[in-house]
């Protein structure tokens, strides 16, 4: 409502939690949302990281991820979302982190930094 989208959330989650219509666009977009509410430490014992898990073959166009600590949303296409993800299990769950640190190594694009162009307010205009 915020950026003047009209949307509604779904009672039955199937992969999809919003429709959202763009006038802009004059079309309708399926929203997987997903949010994490305060970091942890990476793999259990490392570097304070944010994370989400998304069904590889989830049928949403755009898939929202929030970090509700500092309420920053990040918006992602399917295909950004599957091809920015660190991770890939074998039962088709990939998993997309974010370290909060830049200090932290790494050899995959994992800080929260590298992730502006994908903030939602960056994203508003382009995608919806």
């Amino acid at each position: 409502m915020k950026h003047r989208i009209d949307s509604s959330t779904l009672t039955i989650d199937a992969g999809i939690n919003l429709v959202a219509y763009s006038p802009q666009k004059k079309k309708a977009f399926t929203i997987q949302f997903k949010t994490n509410e305060k970091p942890k430490p990476g793999g259990g014992k490392g570097a304070l990281s944010i994370d989400w898990r998304l069904r590889e073959d989830s049928p949403a166009d755009l898939v929202a991820v929030a970090f509700l600590d500092t309420e920053e949303v990040w918006l992602f296409t399917h295909k950004e979302f599957t091809k920015v993800a660190q991770q890939r299990s074998q039962r088709g769950i990939i998993h997309f982190y974010l370290y909060l640190s830049d200090d932290v190594r790494t050899k995959k694009k994992a800080h929260k930094s590298q992730f502006k162009k994908f903030l939602l307010e960056n994203r508003m205009g382009k995608l919806l």
